[in-house]
């Protein structure tokens, strides 16, 4: 609007820019909506480095650490791309969240029944260690994921077949009761590499936190993934704000409002900046 107004009041830009049949709303917000992401992925990108170099690096031991998860938010009506149910319109962010300094490193949006797994390999890079909750648990990508040098920890369903090639020692008396280098999978499902597999109580539940990383203790593998929570935190951020505008969302988008790809793009960076910026600039 800032934009706009500048327009009509300054000669020069008016005189250079504004056709003669004037410049609605309309046209600029049309205008507008078919510009592309790049620049705003460019800019996400580099506050994202100033950030990290404000932020503290924690867990420095353990290694670059990027949680991975995917996140339902509200898209409108006229948002035909954003499939996800009947009557319902849902966008599904894909993010990479460094866990080492609390930032959302990377994001990637698909429509709400978007698939998650194949998202992994794009967020997290060589020698970075992805930290993911069951829903990604896939034995073939676990190899893969080895074979390109992303490690993993990850959690496993319980009724996950395991064949045990070794018992590992764990400190007794606390909640971790199993530690072990096994293979994954039945005979016709088995992973080409061994994983080391620790299980332990938490919260009256029970975890299987499987890793390719032989250089972890115990521990450390059940304490990597319970930092895993942090960008649960994120997503609650970014659903919190996106609720607020619920309202406007589930009616028709009037004139030439963000009905775009671009736009819901902009609106999605938007949280990121605002997150990075909390992080970079309050203390």
């Amino acid at each position: 609007m800032d934009l706009l107004q500048a327009a009509e009041s300054d000669r020069f830009v008016n005189h250079l820019l504004v056709p003669l049949a004037g410049l609605g709303q309309n046209t600029f917000y049309g205008a507008n909506a078919t510009r592309g992401t790049d620049q705003m992925l460019e800019l996400f990108e580099r506050l994202y480095k100033k950030a990290c170099k404000k932020a503290p690096m924690a867990y420095g031991n353990l290694g670059e650490l990027v949680a991975v998860d995917g996140s339902l938010i509200d898209a409108c009506l006229s948002m035909t791309w954003a499939d996800y149910r009947t009557c319902s319109k849902k966008a599904k962010m894909h993010t990479g969240f460094n866990l080492n300094q609390g930032l959302p490193k990377a994001i990637a949006l698909t429509d709400g029944n978007g698939a998650e797994r194949a998202f992994v390999s794009k967020l997290v890079k060589q020698d970075q260690t992805a930290v993911v909750d069951r829903g990604y648990q896939d034995h073939s990508l676990f190899d893969q994921w080895i074979d390109t040098k992303r490690h993993f920890v990850a959690r496993l369903r319980a009724n996950t077949t395991k064949e045990i090639i070794e018992s590992l020692p764990f400190e007794k008396g606390t909640s971790i009761f199993f530690f072990a280098k096994v293979l994954l999978g039945d005979k016709a499902h088995a992973m080409t590499n061994p994983v080391y597999l620790v299980g332990f109580k938490a919260g009256g539940k029970i975890y299987c936190i499987a890793t390719d990383r032989q250089d972890l203790t115990a521990e450390q593998i059940a304490f990597i993934f319970s930092l895993r929570w942090a960008i649960e935190t994120f997503f609650w951020l970014v659903e919190t704000t996106s609720q607020s505008l619920s309202p406007y969302l589930k009616k028709p988008i009037r004139r030439a409002q963000p009905a775009t790809d671009w736009s819901y793009h902009a609106s999605t960076f938007g949280h990121l900046f605002s997150y990075v910026l909390m992080i970079k600039f309050l203390p």
